[in-house]
């Protein structure tokens, strides 16, 4: 670990008795050092990042059924966005099972919550990416009264059942929670109001959800005590310095990879024989 994280991102994160009210978004949790010494150490542990990533594609093109899931939630210019170009960027894409969640299409809407959330999950040897995920269905849906609260309420236990199965067979799941604050996402707006090359990324609806903070920093406050298991925990990431949100993410890969103990698959036939083939071809 680096000398300038003095507790591991996976410990310094962990949402376990965390107010969303109280939360500083420009805090770095267990990072001491500054702006150019994220920046530096980003470089240097994506690499990381990146060959643990190809041996879990590596194992997943041999039969091994175990992958990992990273589910980014956050409000519009948190960041989420950037963790997939800057991050997930960084390893191979044909590892990579990316699937980003908005409104229901109309065949979506005929179905559980969960049908287009399964049909999305990461294959065998994959790194799954969810840009919003099925919590969207007890984040924006309670805070727009989309549904009538006897409905949403029984969600926070289905889907911690339904984690403890994707778990159960195979998959890591990394829950990342990305905040930030007022002033930060406004400036963010107005960056991309200002800039034509981010009008594509500008919503007009995103000036309208501003009014519904406190909601949603309620929404969000039950979906972290609700949700946040030992299987599958939330990592709350302060997000007003992309350079540390993008670290502390890669840092949750590389831990989440680790701890799964890959090694290179064997070889199914004679090297021998195929190197001395080769030799003669």
């Amino acid at each position: 670990m680096s000398p300038n994280w003095t507790t591991p991102a996976a410990a310094a994160l962990r949402a376990d008795g965390l107010r969303v009210a109280d939360l500083d978004t420009s805090a770095t949790p267990g990072f001491t050092g500054d702006k150019a010494a994220g920046q530096q150490l980003l470089a240097e542990r994506t690499v990381v990042l990146s060959a643990l990533q190809e041996k879990l594609y590596a194992n997943g093109r041999s039969g091994d059924h175990r992958n990992v899931l990273l589910v980014l939630q956050g409000m519009d210019t948190a960041g989420k966005g950037g963790i997939v170009r800057h991050v997930i960027g960084s390893v191979d894409p044909q590892g990579v099972d990316h699937a980003s969640f908005g409104v229901p299409t109309p065949e979506e809407q005929r179905h559980h919550y969960l049908w287009r959330i399964r049909k999305a999950l990461p294959r065998g040897g994959q790194l799954g990416v969810f840009d919003r995920s099925h919590y969207e269905d007890v984040l924006v849906v309670r805070v727009h009264d989309l549904v009538p609260p006897a409905e949403w309420e029984p969600r926070y236990d289905e889907i911690n059942e339904f984690e403890r199965e994707l778990v159960a067979e195979g998959t890591t799941i990394v829950k990342v929670a990305m905040f930030v604050s007022l002033d930060e996402q406004k400036k963010r707006l107005r960056e991309r109001l200002q800039r034509p090359e981010k009008y594509w990324k500008f919503n007009p609806s995103d000036i309208d959800e501003r009014a519904f903070w406190p909601q949603y920093q309620a929404a969000y406050q039950a979906m972290l005590d609700r949700t946040s298991t030992e299987r599958a925990p939330w990592h709350v990431i302060p997000s007003d310095r992309k350079w540390y949100s993008r670290l502390a993410v890669t840092e949750l890969l590389i831990d989440a990879l680790t701890a799964l103990d890959l090694h290179w698959p064997a070889a199914q036939f004679d090297v021998a024989e195929q190197l001395k083939r080769l030799e003669t071809a």
